[in-house]
């Protein structure tokens, strides 16, 4: 059985948390949900985490402030900004993917999170054959 994957998803508003939390793991990803940037850097320190999902406007510590954090320590780790305010090119980020509340279907922001976890993972490697078949093929 494949290892579910776990996503850091951080968001003042608790009504958008909620619904990201609960269509996420329906998915069969682990989430870690925080309403505070703080929170979720301390979380994420803890390690284990393989994606963050961050809105961008937070009291504290911001969504690209806790990205810029977590990918000064992880580049590797993906990250997805969300927004309804704010368009993206009025900030400097390095989330890997902004995604503007409102304007995406949830199943696009599935589709995101899946393709950055694949990419995050890297291509699949070729499958090693049995010796017996190998030998068969070399045969032949």
């Amino acid at each position: 059985m494949k290892p579910k994957r776990t996503i850091l998803s951080v968001d003042d508003n608790e009504q958008s948390l909620s619904h990201r939390k609960i269509m996420l793991e329906t998915r069969g990803y682990r989430v870690a949900s925080f309403s505070r940037g703080e929170e979720a850097l301390a979380r994420f320190q803890q390690g284990g985490i393989d994606l963050v999902i961050a809105d961008m406007a937070m009291p504290g510590l911001d969504g690209p402030q806790l990205i810029a954090k977590i990918k000064d320590v992880s580049p590797h780790i993906p990250a997805i900004l969300i927004s309804s305010k704010v368009r993206i090119y009025d900030h400097e980020s390095k989330a890997d993917v902004f995604l503007a509340k409102g304007m995406y279907a949830p199943v696009d922001l599935l589709e995101r999170v899946r393709q950055l976890l694949v990419r995050k993972r890297g291509p699949k490697r070729m499958q090693q054959r049995p010796p017996e078949i190998a030998r068969q093929v070399g045969a032949a």
